[in-house]
């Protein structure tokens, strides 16, 4: 099944590698423009270390296919960074979106903490006119050396619509070079849900640091509302999604798994 009404369950070894959240928002030009010194005096207490970047957008191609196909260069955006002291909390702000990510995610409610004041600031001090998209993307990578299931295989861990051809008895996952399953899903009038699943292999980003040999099944699940979301609903869209992924995450696992993630 793709989608699963077990009880919210919080695991000890759970898989989470990344957690993003974003809501994008009518352009502020502002934000391109002056730096944001009184946000970052309302946020510096959780995200004291500040940097900018200066982001240049891929060009745009006009008239393509025609004689008169023009590339258009992008003016760059500024990309404000606010990290935390431990550098496990990160947040971004330019003219179109705030974001907040992290590469340690402790659980929703730690999650949502760090969002609130954040974009409770935000709002009071830039004035929004309302949300066009918000979104919630949970990166999961499963690695069986870390939960003791080196020699079980991917399709007694995860339901069929995700293991794919890795579930077929004539196919060894020796012999699967590459696997992956893409979905998009319509969750409600307002939600929906782009999916991946499949074998990966983690490339490090440490400079000369040894590849990592262990082949890991990734389980990427991008959520998001559109719809002219209003800032006082925000809260209430990001609860929304969060309440559809975990429907999509314990769908996609099966109860070997579950097991070997520590429940609590």
């Amino acid at each position: 099944m793709l989608f699963s009404d077990r009880p919210r369950t919080h695991y000890a070894q759970a898989p989470a590698h990344e957690v993003i959240c974003q809501l994008r928002f009518p352009t502020i030009l502002t934000i391109n423009t002056t730096e944001p010194a009184d946000f970052q005096e309302a946020i510096r207490g959780t995200f004291p270390q500040y940097a900018r970047r200066q982001d240049v957008p891929a060009p745009r191609i006009t008239g393509a296919g025609t004689p008169n196909m023009q590339v258009e260069r992008q003016a760059p955006i500024t990309n404000y960074h606010f990290l935390s002291a431990d550098g496990r909390w990160k947040l971004n702000l330019t003219k179109d979106f705030i974001a907040l990510s992290t590469l340690r995610y402790p659980g929703w409610e730690d999650f949502a903490h760090h969002l609130d004041k954040a974009l409770a600031a935000f709002i009071q001090i830039y004035h929004p006119a309302y949300f066009q998209r918000v979104g919630l993307r949970y990166v999961n990578l499963f690695s069986r050396t870390r939960l003791g299931l080196e020699n079980t295989p991917w399709a007694s861990l995860f339901a069929p619509a995700y293991a794919g051809a890795l579930a077929e008895l004539d196919l060894s996952e020796e012999d699967c070079l590459a696997c992956g399953t893409d979905l998009q899903l319509k969750l409600d009038n307002s939600c929906r849900a782009k999916l991946h699943a499949g074998l990966v292999r983690v490339q490090s980003k440490v400079p000369g640091a040894p590849a990592d040999p262990e082949v890991k099944f990734i389980l990427d699940m991008d959520l998001s509302m559109g719809g002219n979301v209003p800032c006082t609903m925000a809260a209430g869209a990001l609860e929304t999604l969060h309440v559809h992924g975990g429907r999509l995450f314990e769908g996609a696992v099966t109860d070997r798994l579950r097991q070997a993630m520590e429940p609590r």
